[in-house]
């Protein structure tokens, strides 16, 4: 009997009594692909249902209320229920049957929350913010770097259930690498809240690297020598999706201080050594992205500062080529003036000597601005 099957019924129905009504005996289903980046091969927001006995899957037969029930009564077991973006509907029967808080499953379905961790009597619900890189071949002003989604843990005492929001962040892979390490799996369901934690984190630390070509690539073109003329929307564009990886990074720093310092009853004192190292990561990572915020804005800062030396270069040329071309225009003016006695204005050599006068003029005034710099 395939549980996953039973569970896109199981989502289907509100209550708990109606789940007693999913078929016990089903064709058994091909494995699901884990890594699908968006809904599960089963037809509904279930990707995927396994049960864990020291360590090692444990196939079960029956719906789910039969299974949760025999998994209660041996012990020593737990059941892990992955869901990617399900409705209320689909989340009511479950929510019901694990006694989730309605506030919890309100905001497991609507999404859109800040990471936290919070504690319902003897379920732990902890929100994580996913990230990934968008890549892109060339950086510009409206390139999207950075695409978020979200994963909200529900922890009990033997289960654990995952709902996923966004078409990134699967936990297919790894819910096989701990499926490889029964010893790890074996300490129970904070063992997976720790996984999920550390993938999490690992994937800030890959997106930052990431990002830190692009900003490599802004720098070095806004320090060419043409500089002036890179594209500030690019800057900005970075700091914009910087931005985004910070409202995910930041605030998680609290839940995961919490995990590995107070005590809490789903969370074994061995596990919580594992959230401090994962701390640490994010610790890390909340650094690099505060150095790139600040490197952001020197970068801005001296960009914004070339183009007003480029503007000043500018300003400056046109001054000088307006002072040498104001010598003949004056001249010009002067002897332009329809005045009958004016000085050699009948004399042989007068236009000859005014124009050389002009030409010397402009000479000197052109090696003058030269040698200043403004030419």
């Amino acid at each position: 009997m395939s549980m996953a099957g039973n569970l896109r019924k199981v989502t289907g129905l509100g209550r708990v009594g109606g789940l007693r009504k999913v078929a016990r005996l089903a064709r058994r289903r091909p494995r699901v692909d884990l890594s699908h980046p968006a809904r599960s091969p089963l037809g509904s927001s279930v990707v995927n249902c396994v049960t864990y006995r020291d360590g090692v899957r444990v196939p079960e037969a029956g719906d789910l209320v039969d299974v949760v029930q025999r998994v209660r009564k041996r012990g020593g077991g737990f059941v892990w229920l992955g869901l990617h973006e399900p409705t209320d509907q689909e989340f009511a029967g479950i929510a019901e049957l694990f006694a989730l808080h309605p506030l919890a499953v309100e905001d497991a379905v609507e999404a859109h929350q800040r990471p936290k961790l919070e504690r319902y009597d003897e379920t732990l619900f902890a929100v994580f913010k996913t990230v990934c890189y968008v890549e892109h071949e060339e950086l510009t002003a409206t390139s999207e770097v950075v695409n978020t989604g979200e994963i909200m843990v529900f922890v009990g005492q033997d289960f654990v259930i995952t709902v996923r929001h966004g078409r990134h962040g699967s936990l297919g892979p790894l819910r096989e690498e701990l499926e490889s390490s029964p010893e790890q799996l074996s300490k129970g369901p904070a063992a997976v809240l720790h996984a999920i934690a550390d993938h999490v984190v690992d994937d800030y630390l890959n997106v930052i690297d990431s990002v830190q070509e692009d900003i490599d690539e802004v720098e070095t073109e806004v320090f060419a020598e043409n500089g002036a003329r890179a594209d500030p929307g690019r800057i900005y564009q970075l700091k914009r999706e910087l931005l985004e990886l910070k409202r995910a990074v930041v605030p998680l720093s609290r839940p995961l201080e919490e995990l590995a310092s107070l005590p809490i009853r789903v969370v074994e004192q061995e596990i919580q050594a594992y959230f401090r190292d994962v701390s640490d990561h994010l610790l890390r990572a909340k650094e690099q992205i505060s150095a790139f915020d600040e490197l952001l804005n020197s970068i801005l800062q001296a960009h914004l500062a070339q183009v007003t030396v480029s503007q000043n270069e500018d300003m400056r040329k046109i001054t000088a080529w307006a002072a040498i071309i104001a010598v003949p225009t004056m001249v010009c003016g002067v002897y332009g003036m329809n005045f009958e006695h004016m000085p050699e204005l009948r004399w042989t050599f007068g236009y000859p000597l005014v124009l050389g006068v002009i030409s010397v003029a402009c000479v000197v005034l052109y090696r003058g601005f030269r040698r200043n710099g403004w030419l």
